[in-house]
């Protein structure tokens, strides 16, 4: 009995150490200030977006859409997204299904921007509903929430079901807006098993509302739950039968320790 525990507890000391590496603990393999120690790589970093333009992306990040065609992502079938593309952006046609990314994501930094229907139609979850739904699993919720009430939980920038925002930083309907989510996904051992929950930093136009939340599980199901998956899965704007835009969709993926 005692050996037994002995190994559970050194195999739970393991998952901790690599899980907290993982989440951005410093690298006990580098002494302070240490010169061998490599440089970051130099990257150009982009340009900010406007309300008239998109901006330019990172160097380094994966482009998902630029504002011409819909080549990274695919409807719910596999098949070409009815999703419309016109003038840089892509807009929701209503029960056309969701829009899937070709290219399976997991950890990562990703950037979007979206606007909301004018006028403005609807109330609560009526009114300009959409979602970025992270490994299909994880919502970040899309709706047009200025000057707009519904369930803390269920409005923009809520880890859908779970965490509101800290702040609701909306901008008016027909506004560009931006999310950038920093998203850590969940691990699982071999027997399907839990090791980490996910985790994810929202900033809603600029402004922090999400500050490295844990995600209970996925977010539609009640209770919530974990089900075993693999590292990376495709990304899910959704189509909640609102005309809700996008465009300047990029992501930088991230390894372990970032």
């Amino acid at each position: 009995m005692f050996r037994a525990r002995f190994f559970l507890g050194l195999a739970a000391a393991v998952v901790f150490f690599f899980n907290q590496m993982s989440l951005g603990q410093v690298d006990p393999r580098w002494k302070a200030h240490d010169l061998n120690r490599p440089l970051p790589e130099v990257i150009d970093p982009g340009t900010a977006s406007t309300q008239e333009a998109a901006g330019r992306p990172p160097s380094d990040a994966m482009v998902l859409f630029d504002g011409k065609d819909l080549s990274q992502w695919a409807a719910e079938d596999g098949q070409p997204s009815k999703w419309k593309v016109e003038n840089g952006y892509v807009e929701v046609v209503p029960n056309s299904g969701d829009l899937v990314s070709r290219h399976p994501l997991g950890d990562m930094q990703l950037h979007l921007e979206f606007a909301e229907p004018v006028p403005a139609k609807g109330q609560s979850q009526g009114r300009g509903n959409s979602g970025v739904i992270i490994m299909g699993m994880f919502e970040v919720q899309v709706l047009d929430s200025y000057h707009n009430t519904t369930y803390a939980d269920g409005q923009a920038a809520a880890v859908y079901g779970q965490y509101p925002p800290q702040v609701n930083a909306s901008r008016p309907p027909g506004s560009w807006q931006a999310y950038d989510i920093v998203f850590h996904g969940p691990r699982f051992d071999k027997e399907g098993a839990l090791l980490r929950k996910a985790r994810v930093t929202v900033l809603h136009n600029g402004v922090l509302v999400q500050d490295n939340v844990e995600i209970e599980g996925i977010t539609r199901l009640e209770p919530t739950v974990y089900k075993a998956a693999p590292e990376k899965l495709p990304l899910r704007l959704q189509d909640h039968e609102n005309a809700v835009r996008y465009r300047n969709i990029w992501v930088r993926e991230l390894g372990e320790g970032q």
